[in-house]
């Protein structure tokens, strides 16, 4: 691996770890949570935004030098298995509503679909993007995981749209990406219904496309990545015909994110009050102790 990407490992950041595998050519980036709400907050995104940056870079230097170990995988993940991500950050965007801020909101929700696109378009090159769900992603969070070329999820992880519950809908590339997978009318249902979907539920619909028992995500990305690795042509020709028969096109994903700030300006009280209740929502989630740590307290007591 070149300099570059020494350096980014050196560079540390305060919303994620990155790791480097150097056996599976792959880079882990994981969502970092420890002081903040599990949501794609501003400086999360732009920690994210930056990483891809470095290994878009790394990556195609790699490609076209054609490096024995150059990088092939890119796996985003999270380090609380509790939560992949909860979504946007309701608390920011509420502030933004309120003030009547267009611009921000929209280079907000322009950030999300610049690192969404990246990830759907694996930095351009032949190279192979995954995400590994495990316990739930919602909203955003659901999103950030389809935007992945292969998306691996463990049993117990939990799917879901809320938005429309307080008045919206989920505009950073849902739409589009879903309808790669799935039927339009079966998309459409599934963003409309506010339902919290199992990942068994959607590796039969073809939306999860590897399902892990619980515990085992990471046996199975890692097991992903060595058996494609060996039929790395093949895998990289398929993709590229994916993405020739069904390409998710910029200027769609921005018209839609465009849709969804007008709609967000729109919001009544009443559906700002939802989504402020589903914003402590997220912080309880954050606050929650897990049951092995509560039992370990009472045993330290």
């Amino acid at each position: 691996m070149d300099t570059t990407y020494s350096e980014l490992l050196q560079r540390r950041r305060q919303h994620l770890n990155i790791t480097l595998d150097k056996n599976s050519r792959a880079v882990w980036i994981e969502f970092k949570y420890s002081t903040e709400r599990p949501c794609c907050s501003p400086a999360l995104l732009q920690d994210l935004q930056a990483v891809q940056h470095t290994i878009r870079q790394t990556a195609q230097t790699g490609y076209h030098q054609n490096q024995p170990d150059r990088l092939m995988f890119q796996v985003l993940a999270s380090s609380d298995t509790r939560a992949f991500n909860l979504g946007g950050d309701l608390n920011y965007f509420i502030e933004l509503i309120e003030a009547g801020d267009r611009e921000n909101l929209l280079g907000y929700a322009k950030t999300c679909i610049d690192i969404q696109f990246s990830s759907v378009t694996h930095y351009d090159i032949p190279f192979t993007t995954i995400s590994l769900v495990q316990g739930e992603a919602l909203g955003g969070g659901f999103e950030a995981a389809l935007s992945n070329n292969v998306l691996v999820a463990e049993e117990s992880a939990r799917f879901g749209f809320p938005e429309i519950t307080f008045g919206m809908f989920p505009g950073m590339g849902a739409i589009s990406l879903l309808t790669r997978k799935i039927a339009p009318a079966m998309a459409r249902r599934m963003i409309m219904d506010r339902r919290v979907h199992t990942a068994k539920e959607l590796y039969d619909m073809g939306v999860v496309d590897v399902l892990a028992a619980h515990g085992e995500g990471r046996e199975a990305v890692l097991n992903y990545m060595q058996r494609h690795s060996a039929i790395a042509p093949g895998l990289h020709g398929f993709q590229a015909a994916v993405d020739r028969a069904m390409p998710v096109v910029y200027e769609e994903l921005y018209d839609i994110v465009e849709h969804w700030v007008d709609a967000a300006l729109q919001l009544s009280e009443k559906n700002r009050r939802l989504m402020s209740y589903f914003a402590r929502a997220q912080e309880k989630r954050q606050n929650k102790t897990p049951l092995k740590d509560r039992r370990q307290k009472r045993l330290n007591t």
